[in-house]
């Protein structure tokens, strides 16, 4: 058997007072308001009567926190899936506007197409669809869960719908603790569904 549909699910809401460039950075944690987003997106897919199979989160703190409220409605342990974790970025720890106006940093804006700022938008595309390939298959029926993250879940979405992979990150469709869903016919991924079932959520951190 293979799974029968795939939820990629944003984390929701991370603490982050600095306001800094969190990328892969160690110790951001969700916010009190981030635990109730993250429970949201898990009733959304409970909600929706289908039985789930699988979830998979990537190593970082916010998406294993995320994926607590769907351990507890699914009765689900998560698998961590490194290769749906955040992209890397040259900017991580610092605050965006401040070191753009570095001209130290103005080096690596200069090919937004790859983006030359962090990991390539195709390098993205391929280890996600390789690991959301690798689940489908390894799914014994029912739908599988990846909680994840905004720019893997968006150049996902691009990827899928043949778009380019450039993009202005500022116009991502992919609220915190949204849930975009797949299925897969054959070799051919498509998007199915897109919802915001938590409403509100500060985003300071996104790559």
């Amino acid at each position: 058997m293979v799974a029968e549909r795939l939820h990629l699910v944003r984390h929701g809401e991370v603490r982050n007072p600095a306001h800094v460039l969190y990328g892969r950075l160690p110790g951001y944690h969700l916010s009190e308001a981030g635990r109730l987003m993250a429970q949201a997106a898990a009733d959304h897919v409970a909600g929706l009567g289908r039985p789930v199979s699988g979830l998979r989160c990537s190593p970082l703190e916010r998406t294993r926190e995320s994926a607590e409220p769907f351990t507890a409605a699914f009765d689900l342990v998560p698998d961590v899936e490194p290769r749906i974790i955040e992209p890397w970025n040259v900017f991580e720890g610092t605050r965006m506007r401040r070191a753009l106006m570095n001209p130290w940093n103005w080096r690596h804006l200069r090919r937004p197409s790859l983006p030359s700022w962090g990991e390539p938008y195709v390098m993205v595309a391929e280890r996600m669809r390789a690991a959301m390939d690798d689940a489908w298959q390894a799914a014994d029926g029912g739908d599988v869960v990846f909680v994840s993250h905004q720019a893997p879940i968006w150049i996902t979405h691009l990827s899928v719908a043949g778009l380019p992979l450039r993009h202005d990150p500022r116009t991502r469709r992919c609220a915190l603790s949204s849930v975009t869903s797949f299925e897969r016919s054959g070799d051919v991924w498509r998007e199915v569904d897109y919802a915001e079932p938590a409403a509100g959520g500060i985003d300071l951190g996104a790559v």
